[in-house]
């Protein structure tokens, strides 16, 4: 059981690098900055990120808010900040909604830089300014895995699927990947990349637009790097509540892997099977097994509390009662293997997906 463990941590420490987005002392000034904020729904988010945009030390020459369709006070809220807010047109057959609405955005748009950030996510004062200098400095597109903000405890149950997140973003594996995908919350691209591969267009009818729009930055020759955003980039996933957080994870937990490499699937695999194996700690306390499933628990322990230093605010309970979380996730898993599977459908936003491209309904 220990040997277990520790093969896993080990697994672990070979996908996790700790590639942070490198501090920028003077204004980025390579050109205008557009950024593209798709929106659904998100007056209770939209506050958080346009203060957070407002007191950036290198402001974005245009801010653009895409209305998609929302029934409660998004446009309202947007416009009191003063940005451009765009109303989203009747979604169209072959499109899902997300990249309807940011292929929109973009097309009002006139920045030579494109900055696409989810409505969720929160930044620091130089934090537009940071990823700037690095797509400046890599060349290509650059993509940030947003550090997790949670407040109520059901949050805090994406603690392992963050991790999981985490591992397949900024595995070493997939710098070679000719599939590698972007983290969509937070992207920045040039202008003349994105428009080379006819941006999200191209990936029309994908749940996963992240994953797919970064394979399509590969197929083309250009680079793709992601970051932890650390304390630069952060979001607060699922307010809304617990049936928010399931359909949000679920909806890409198993198309999701298709695109990974394989040796970051094996490992991430080697992680999590023997993680589970860990949780028998609970049902062997009264055998000669005991200590040593306690042991494998304590070292998962140990490894997950290091690791939420980069993925997320979760609090001390959840880390130490992680098998919550791996429950969480093995019904997240199979609920998105059913919906895969046997609907060929997904459901986000109050929208129904069909999966593989087939009609938004």
């Amino acid at each position: 059981m220990l040997l277990l463990s520790v093969i896993g941590c080990l697994a672990a420490l070979v996908l996790f690098r700790r590639k942070r987005l490198p501090s920028a002392d003077t204004p980025y000034r390579g050109g205008r900055v557009s950024v593209i904020i798709p929106a659904r729904n998100e007056a209770h988010n939209l506050p958080y990120l346009l203060s957070s945009l407002n007191n950036q030390t290198r402001r974005p020459d245009e801010i653009i808010i895409v209305d998609d369709g929302s029934e409660d006070r998004t446009r309202e809220v947007a416009e009191s900040y003063g940005v451009k807010v765009v109303q989203n047109e009747s979604l169209p057959a072959g499109w899902t909604g997300k990249t309807w609405a940011v292929w929109n955005g973009f097309l009002k748009s006139t920045g030579d830089l494109l900055v696409f950030l989810d409505a969720d996510i929160r930044l620091s004062p130089d934090a537009l300014n940071a990823l700037l200098h690095a797509r400046s400095q890599n060349g290509g597109v650059v993509s940030a895995v947003p550090f997790h903000h949670t407040e109520k405890f059901y949050e805090r149950l994406a603690l392992v699927p963050n991790i999981l997140g985490m591992f397949a973003f900024m595995s070493p594996f997939e710098r070679h990947n000719p599939q590698q995908g972007l983290y969509g919350s937070c992207i920045v691209a040039t202008r003349k990349d994105y428009e080379t591969v006819n941006g999200h267009d191209s990936i029309r009818f994908e749940v996963l637009d992240d994953l797919n729009l970064g394979a399509k930055f590969r197929e083309a020759g250009i680079p793709v790097t992601n970051y932890l955003g650390g304390r630069d980039v952060a979001f607060r996933m699922y307010p809304g509540g617990l049936r928010s957080e399931l359909e949000g994870f679920s909806k890409g937990a198993v198309t999701s892997t298709s695109k990974l490499s394989p040796f970051t699937v094996t490992l991430i695999a080697i992680w999590f099977i023997t993680l589970i194996a860990g949780q028998s700690a609970w049902f062997l306390w009264p055998t000669a097994w005991a200590w040593p499933a306690a042991g494998a628990y304590l070292l998962f322990t140990l490894q997950i509390f290091l690791l939420t230093r980069y993925a997320g605010r979760f609090g001390w309970v959840m880390p130490l009662l992680h098998t919550l979380s791996v429950l969480f996730f093995l019904v997240t898993f199979i609920y998105s293997a059913y919906q895969v599977v046997f609907l060929k459908k997904v459901v986000w936003k109050g929208r129904t997906i069909e999966v593989g491209g087939r009609k938004p309904s």
